[in-house]
């Protein structure tokens, strides 16, 4: 009986190509970095730290504050405020696990996550901003973006998903879209989470 040919396995897209960055393309900088660094080193050049907490220290301190972002729930709904924070960052910059650090002892039903999809043809079609709008924050709530509004102006600028015009478009209506957001008595707080390369790449 003859023996059937092999058939290969399918490529699957990206998969090693960062692996093989490190290997092949990377700076040989980085690539010493992350070759030499211990598991608790931090890796980026403008880290007020050399290495990470302690286990300990972390959860000490992580305790406390945990304790205060559940009294700022009470108080944003006591008063009926309402808190818009956008998490902005490069991958692997840990925006989601700050999220989920914030989130963690909070009621779901007052503090929820925003994580939007690519938007569907009929989105598209739409205003900008209005796919986010309808996840700002109620009385006594906070909306917590991962990514926001911003991925105009960055990701999908990097990724040809929007044209120049419309990117110039974004950034012209943006100053007065967040201040019609604080005039309205939201708070927005915006924060843009960094890592280095070798980080990154580790």
């Amino acid at each position: 009986m003859a023996k059937s040919a092999k058939t290969p396995a399918p490529e699957i897209p990206f998969v090693g190509d960062i692996t093989r960055f490190l290997n092949e393309g990377a700076p040989a900088e980085v690539r010493k970095a992350i070759e030499t660094a211990g598991r608790k080193d931090i890796l980026s050049g403008d880290y007020p730290y050399d290495r990470e907490l302690k286990d300990r220290d972390y959860d000490a301190q992580m305790d406390r504050l945990q304790i205060e972002l559940v009294k700022m729930l009470h108080d944003l709904r006591a008063t009926g405020k309402r808190l818009c924070v956008l998490f902005e960052g490069r991958d692997a910059a840990g925006k989601g696990g700050a999220i989920e650090r914030m989130r963690e002892n909070l009621n779901p039903r007052n503090a929820y996550i925003v994580a939007l999809p690519k938007p569907t043809e009929r989105e598209a079609s739409q205003w900008f901003f209005q796919r986010y709008v309808d996840w700002l924050p109620a009385a006594g709530e906070i909306a917590l973006f991962d990514r926001s509004w911003y991925n105009r102006g960055v990701v999908e600028h990097v990724f040809g998903f929007c044209t120049p015009e419309q990117r110039r478009l974004f950034f012209r209506q943006l100053p007065d879209f967040e201040r019609m957001l604080i005039d309205e008595g939201i708070t927005l707080v915006k924060l843009w989470l960094n890592v280095g390369r070798a980080e990154q790449l580790r």
